[in-house]
Order: C-alpha cells, then structure tokens, then sequence
C-alpha cells in the first residue's frame, strides 16, 4: 500500500504492509532509529513521535495512518535546535544513562514546557508519568527539566562544581550523552548489514510437555522463509551446557541444548526469514503435536515425595542443599530471654530493560569467522562460550557491544535463543538476527528474587542479637543457568544475612529446587535485597516486642568500627565498613526527629504513615573467589591499553564495558588524571574483542574497582614513558618534569616545556632525533585483578517514608533516604543516580513487580500492562549522603556503586509499612506489598478473595 507523508520537514512516498506500524516503518524503512520499541503496548513512551504536533506512540499506529501526516522524530527535532536547552540540561543532570528512553523523554518534556513554562516537579512526574526509564529513578530526569525552565528565565544554575587538581572526585559530564540525546545511539537492533535474515521461534504453550512431533513443510513452503530448523539439527552443531559451579558441592543441572528436542520446560523451534514479520508468520505455520506433562509450580510440592520431576534422569528436583554454621546456636538458643520467628516471601520479578535482548550474528564462510554484535556485558564470556560451544577457534570469534539499552545483570547470561541464533549463522552462511518482544522477555528473560525464608533469631532482653537460624527455599525454574549458574542468589542470602551485625552463632540452610518456569539467575544486587529485607525485618522485630527504639537496637548490635578487619560467622571478610557512619549520615539527611513527629501527630488524626530503615551490604570488585574457582571460564582480571596518539591525545580501551553506568566517563577521568591531559583530550573505547584487552566485562560493580584501577596503572605507566620521551628530547632528568594539562612541564615551576603532541610527533615520526639506544613506548597496556581480598563490599543504609491508606492497602511513597559508602567516589553526579536508579529497582521489588503464574505454570504478567514497574508519578525524592572508605587494596581506592541502592529499599520499605501498621497491630512479611498483600495483613480481605 502506498502512502505519501512528511518526515522531518521532508516528503516521503512508499509502499508498506498494512500491519505495519508506525515506529517499525520509521526505523526499517527510513533509518529514523532514534525512535525505539520498548513494550509494543504504548506503555513505555520509548516509541514516542510527534504526529501533526501532537505526541503519539509509534508502536500503536500504523503506518498507513500517516499517510498526509506530518510526523517529527527525535532526529528532526533535535536538528531544528527546539530543544538544545533540554538536550543541554539533561546532559548537566546526568538525567540519562543507557539512553533508550531518553528520545521520549525529550518529546514528553519538551510537549510539557510548551504548555507550562514553569513547571513544579509534581507536574513534570505527571507530564513524564507514561514514559518509562529504568536505569535515572527520575529524580535527574526532573531535575532537567527544572534546569531547562530556569534557563528560559536567565536563571541556570550553571555546571556541577568538582573537585581541583584532576578529576576524580569531580562531577563530569558523560561526553557520549551528546548523541543519545539527539537520538543518535546505536544500539544492536539499529546495525544494518546486507543479506540480514531474521528468526522467530516456536514457544512451548505448556510448561512441560512432550514432543510427539514437529510438521514444518508449510512453513517451509512459506513466501520469504529461508530455513525452518529443529532441535535436533541445531543439537548437531552445537555442544550443550551446564550451568554448574564445583564450589557448589553435590550441585546438578542437565545438560542443555539450544532448543528443545524430546521435552519442552518452556521453548521451542526457530524460523528464518527475510524480516520478523515474515518470520513470525512462518513460525506459526509450524504444527507441534504436544503431549502435556504434570508441571512443577511450587517449590515445596517440587521436593514432595512423588513430584514430578523436572528433569527424571536426575533422581529429584533438587539442585543443590548448602548450608553454613559457626558457632554454638544450640547454646544460644537456651540461653536466649526471647526467639523470634518469621516467614518471609520475596516474589519472583524480572529485569525489564527497556531495550530487550537482541543478538545480530554474522558468519562469513570465506575466512571462517562468526561476528556477533550483542546486547551484553561481557564479550570476551560470549565469545569463549560461542567458540567452544560451536567449534570455532576463539581468534575467529568477534563480539562487539554496541549501545547497550539497559542491562543489570540480565544480559551476562547465556539464553538458548541467542546461541541458537549464533549456530543458525553459521549453518546458513550469512547474519542472521533475533530480537525477544516484550513478551518473549517476560518468558524467557532470566527471573530473580523467588525465595520463601524462615528467619529466627536469640536474645537478651535488651536487645543483644545471640544467634540466627535461616532456611532458604528457592525455586530456580528449568535449569541452572549458564555459565554463572542459578544457585548463587541463594548462596548470597546465606552468607550475607548477618553481615552488618556482630552475633557469632549462626546457622543457615539453603534448598534451591527446579520447577516448570523461567529459569532465575543473577540479577542487579544479587541476593542482597533479600539478606538485608530478612535480617532488618528481624531487627525491628525485636525492638517492636521488647519495647526498645529500633535504632538503638542497632547501635547495640552493629559490627562497630574498631572492630574491622572483620570476618563474619559465614566467613566473610570485611576490609573495613561504615555502619555507624552511615547510619548518622542518614538520620542526619533526613532530619529523623521531625519526620517522626510528623508521623506521630499524623497518626492521631487517622493517618498512618510509617519510617523504615534498613542497614545493607553489597558485594563489589569480585576475584576469581566467585565463578573461577568453580569452574566457570568468567575472567576476574581486566585490562586497559592508553595509546598517546601523535595529535598529543589519548585512546583508552578497556575491556570493562558501558551499559550507560557512565563507565566511559569514569575511565576517561582516570585516564586523564593519570597522566596529566585534559578529559576533552581522552577517548574512551570499550566493547569489543578485537580491540580492547582481555577482561571481564561489567557485572557485579566492578568496573571501577578493577577496570578502573587498571586504568589507573596504565596511565601512570604512560606518564612514565612520556617523560622518558621528553627527557631525551629535553636533555633533563625525568624527576625534573611532570605531565599537567597536556604538557610536560617543569616539575617545580610548572613551566611549560613540550605539548604532548610534540611528544607524539617526535616519538612516532621523528625517532632518528632521539639516542639511538632510546626507544618509545607510547602505548601502554596493563591488567588488574584485585588479590589482597575475594571481594570489596560496600554498605551505607536507607531510610523509607510511607503512608498507608488502611481501606485500600495502597502504600504510597513520601520520600527516601541513603546514605552509602561505596570507597573513593570517582564522579559524584553519577553515583548518585545509580544509587537513586538502583533504590527504584528496590521499590519496584517492595510494592509492584511480580512474575505471577497460575497452578498450570502458565506466565499471566507477560507484558507491561500487567507487570507493574515504577514510574515517576509512583517514585518518590530520593536523598543521597556518602561516607567515603577507599580500600586500602587498591591505589584507587575504588569499590563499586551500581546495586548498594536496591540492596537496602526493600528492606526500609517493608519496615516503614509495618510501622505505619503497628498502631492496627498488623505486620506484613511478603513482598512485593500490593494492597491484596496490605488488606489481608489487616485482616481485611478473607482467603480465597
């Protein structure tokens, strides 16, 4: 059908499906791809475009639609220059971080200073209440907004001040944020190669069922489908998996292929084609013949005797039983004046990235070689995992991490779909392409969080902690997931519970169980929401039965700071921690005293509101401690090469990637500092195995800890070598002369001697004026890999103000409080917002997101409209304070920021709510606390309703 519209100012004529939408027809047919398909409901703005002046979402218009219309995308409104004072606030603010649901946010902003010119921040929440961010938390996001008002009045409040002498400690601007916010990012769906063919997969409609049999001749016969592949054709090229650390004794996990063959758990056969579309309808012309087997739902039906099993050639459903002890609990126990005892149930949610996962591999048969451009964190994982698996030798295997729209966690893991897209390249000899709909992410994208946890804890009257037991159930879903496996999370909550407190006798027990669902892995903060929601809900347990103020039951029992280096009872080691800091950083940034006598006047009026606080830990910079010892092939080294171009600038690569966490930036500032140029003068390179060192990749909030101490070696160790340069050239002795600026200078006076492009000239094309026993070295590379210590935890404590409305059970949020402590602190502005991003997740986990089955095992939240994130209307202010302790096991000083923020909401808005719901005598020991939840606490809503 053809269709004639206006584009950005320009006309346009073309022919387009009539299924097709809007957004779809924008980014394929005219490379507009600054638009972007988050949810395909119009729940998440991503999409969003302006049709005739008015705001639409591209993912619910069809493009014939438009025909007549006169459409502006991101790309045209930021080239008429509309909105250069908002691209420039969002940018100061650092209100963007992956970049995906920043051309959206543009559009909704720039729609609301065009009705309101001085909008307060209740008014921009609502105006961006429909557009969802996951990584900001918002409050940056609102901020720019209000920076972009002001500037129309004459009134910005100019650039963040930072720190003399360097730049770390200085609030930087992401140099990279100049193209996401004109929309142009280039994220894997927007790489373009010739000959693309794309596949779409057959997804089992059962949780378990047998394969009778698989008819594919009209799918085959179908116009435009290329290849139609089974599982066991794909089984031929590919060696299967299992998802099994050593250091887990007696854990097990079956082999895995890249698509079913005999037994569904939950997916099925591809189908390639020249588009998705055509893709998708060859998919559903495949007939599977289904014969369906009991599911396991219940993680403790899993373990009953008689259950069906998951897996039969594995004797039972379960995967592994660990438990850890230290002490006489037995003894503590009698000795104790009272024993708590609570239940707690932490639901099963998912990432939800707003970019989902997408994998674009291409094998070129003529030199043997499989290019992979992923969505991921960790290319050197992806490319040891695709050279192994499908026998190609590791030197012929590239990956390149392109834009990343969102990640935390959920993209460092292997999915079948992807290596079945990779395998499928190869057999055909040409790229081929799978992006998971919103609805393929629901299914297939790792889960996290599902644990029912029994907690009991010993005292003394006055509050004294004596010891600790726990049981941990957690229902992993059909496999343990591969490489990193599925039973960590639990192994977390085990050792890291009682971290923050001083009791020595301790005992805990963990059961991870498989079950017909999704399978559950690593996810942002692994395991510690759960640890700090489960032993602070404990705390204020026993202060609430004793009679005693919770905060000096903490006091009484927090591992104090003349008591590190500390190793906890589960044999943790702490190098040195902040509690007692923290803990007055947070009250004193939330001026506590006035919020409880707000709460406490409130209360008698009928309002019940309610303060929470909650003391957490987090696990940064992990070594070989946590998979190289049990035997997964993930590097806990990684390295970074600074080359001192002959304009005087500096190249970095790094093997440490950016997902939008501000990795380039931080590299850039250390770099810079490290050697003595200016940050304008440094580019910063990452995500791509053909270029950067060997390393790691970004996972577990390591990319300052040890990429950027890394970065910190090599730098000093270029500085050298440019001194050694100018030395000769200068006829001095190094010791006389420094780097500053981008000049060598005199190290006393400062005087200038030589510009660093100086250096480079004579060192790369004049070296015949130099000593002929002297040569340069003018590109650096060095490794890092933290040795002195397995991990470097972080801690800090949050605090959550809530009010309740009893007929309801709705819980709204007043406002949140942090206080953190995650070492030396590389750039404040953005450690702020992954600390407000990553309390956002956590009160996603405390109020809304649920993965929810029914007793089939059937996935009924499968899309946004079901599956309820936060959005900037249900988000509160977020307050943040830093207590800053370097490791003294690193030059840097540099620990990890990206999870300390999810780690402790849940936990401080669980306490808050109970709080607010103690005058009613009424508790609450599930998460998340929907108003279902909140009602039958209050003994307002009969079982079975």
């Amino acid at each position: 059908m053809k269709i004639g519209l206006t584009v950005n100012g320009a006309p346009i004529a073309r022919d387009v499906e009539p299924r097709q939408n809007l957004v779809d027809f924008l980014r394929e047919g005219l490379q507009l791809t600054g638009s972007h398909v988050g949810c395909e409901h119009g729940v998440c703005g991503a999409c969003t475009v302006r049709v005739d002046g008015a705001l639409v979402r591209g993912c619910l218009m069809l493009a014939v639609q438009a025909d007549g219309a006169r459409v502006e995308t991101i790309e045209g409104v930021a080239e008429s220059g509309v909105i250069a004072e908002l691209q420039r606030a969002f940018r100061m603010e650092n209100a963007l971080q992956c970049g995906f649901c920043t051309p959206g946010m543009l559009l909704a902003a720039q729609e609301l200073l065009a009705r309101v010119p001085r909008p307060d921040p209740v008014t921009i929440r609502e105006a961006i209440g429909a557009n969802y961010c996951r990584c900001t938390g918002y409050h940056a996001i609102v901020q720019a907004v209000l920076r972009a008002a002001r500037r129309r009045d004459g009134a910005d409040a100019g650039t963040p001040a930072g720190a003399d002498g360097g730049y770390i400690g200085r609030s930087v601007v992401r140099p990279q944020t100049a193209r996401l916010v004109a929309g142009r990012g280039t994220y894997t769906d927007d790489v373009v190669v010739p000959r693309l063919a794309h596949v779409a997969f057959v997804r089992s409609p059962h949780a378990h069922a047998r394969i009778v049999s698989i008819e594919t001749a009209e799918a085959k016969g179908f116009p435009g489908v290329i290849a139609v592949v089974t599982g066991r054709e794909l089984a031929e090229r590919c060696e299967p998996w299992v998802g099994v650390l050593k250091s887990y004794a007696g854990m097990k996990s079956p082999p895995q292929y890249p698509l079913a063959m005999d037994k569904a758990v939950w997916q099925g056969e591809p189908v390639v084609a020249e588009s998705r579309a055509l893709a998708e309808d060859g998919r559903d012309r495949v007939t599977v013949t289904w014969e369906p087997l009991p599911p396991v739902v219940d993680a403790e039906a899993a373990l009953a005797a008689g259950a069906p099993l998951v897996h039969p050639e594995l004797g039972d459903n379960l995967v592994v039983d660990t438990r850890v002890a230290s002490g006489d609990v037995a003894a503590a126990f009698r000795e104790a004046d009272a024993v708590y005892r609570d239940t707690f149930d932490t639901g099963r949610h998912t990432v939800v990235s707003l970019e989902p996962r997408v994998v674009l591999a291409d094998y070129d048969r003529a030199d043997e070689t499989l290019t992979v451009y992923h969505s991921g964190q960790a290319p050197y994982m992806l490319a040891d995992i695709l050279s192994r698996h499908l026998r190609i030798p590791e030197h012929r295997v590239r990956v390149i991490n392109k834009d990343v729209g969102g990640s935390f966690g959920l993209k460092i893991h292997t999915y079948p779909d992807e290596i079945a897209t990779c395998a499928l390249a190869v057999m055909l000899g040409r790229p081929v392409k799978f992006l998971a709909d919103r609805l393929e992410s629901f299914q297939t994208d790792i889960h996290a969080r599902d644990h029912r946890i029994t907690a009991e804890v010993a005292v003394k009257r006055d509050g004294t902690i004596l010891a600790m037991r726990l049981d941990d159930l957690a229902p992993v879903g059909a496999f343990s997931t591969y490489p990193r496996s599925s039973v960590v999370e639990s192994g977390q909550i085990l050792r890291t519970t009682p971290g923050p407190y001083r009791f020595r006798s301790y005992e805990a027990r963990g059961r991870v169980v498989f079950q017909n669902k999704t399978p559950m892995s690593q996810y942002r903060a692994v395991g510690h929401p759960i640890a700090a929601l489960v032993m602070d809900a404990m705390v204020e347990r026993v202060a609430r039965e004793l009679g005693l103020d919770s905060i000096e039951v903490r006091r009484r029992n927090l591992v104090t700071a003349d008591m590190y280096p500390y190793t906890a009872p589960t044999g943790l080691f702490f190098e040195k921690l902040s509690h007692e800091a923290s803990l007055d950083a947070v009250l004193a940034l939330a001026d506590y005293p006035t919020l409880c006598a707000e709460r406490d006047r409130l209360r008698a009026s009928g309002v019940y509101r309610g303060l929470g606080l909650c003391v957490f830990l987090d696990l940064t910079v992990p070594g070989a401690h946590i998979y190289g010892t049990g035997g997964a092939r993930i590097s806990s080294q990684d390295g970074t090469t600074i080359r001192l171009e002959p304009s005087g600038k500096l190249t970095v690569m790094a093997s440490i990637t950016e997902q939008g966490q501000g990795t380039d930036t931080i590299l850039a500032q250390i770099a810079a500092t490290a050697v003595g140029a200016p940050i304008e003068d440094v580019r910063v390179v990452t995500g791509d195995t053909m270029v950067t060192p060997y390393g790691g990749g970004t996972w577990g909030s390591r990319g300052a800890g040890i990429g950027g101490e890394a970065t910190l070696q090599t730098g000093k160790a270029l500085k050298e070598n440019i001194l050694k340069v100018a030395a000769a050239v200068l006829e001095v002795d190094t010791l006389a002369l420094d780097v500053r600026d981008g000049h060598v200078v005199d190290a006393r006076t400062g005087e200038r001697r030589l510009p660093l492009a100086e250096v480079g000239r004579i060192a790369y094309f004049r070296p015949d004026t130099l000593p002929k026993e002297f040569q340069s070295e003018l590109t650096v590379t060095r490794h890092y890999v933290p040795r002195h210590q397995p991990l470097a935890y972080t801690n800090g404590v949050q605090l959550s103000y809530v009010e309740v409305d009893v007929e309801t059970g709705i819980v709204k949020l007043l406002g949140h409080w942090v206080a953190e402590d995650c070492g030396r602190i590389i750039n404040p502005m953005l450690v702020d917002e992954q600390v407000r991003g990553g309390v956002v997740h956590g009160l996603g986990d405390a109020l809304f997101e649920h993965c929810i089955y029914d007793e089939h095992g059937q996935l009924l939240t499968a899309t946004l409209m079901d599956y309820l994130v936060p959005m900037a209307v249900e988000t509160p202010d977020i307050w943040v304070a830093h207590v800053e302790t370097p490791t003294a096991y690193s030059e840097g000083g540099f620990k990890g920021a990206g999870e300390g923020g999810v780690a402790g909401a849940p936990g401080a808005v669980l306490n808050a709510v109970n709080d607010a719901l103690s005058p009613l005598a009424a508790r609450v020991t599930r998460v998340p606390m929907t108003p279902e939840v909140v009602l039958r606490a209050l003994g307002r809503l009969r079982a079975g309703r």
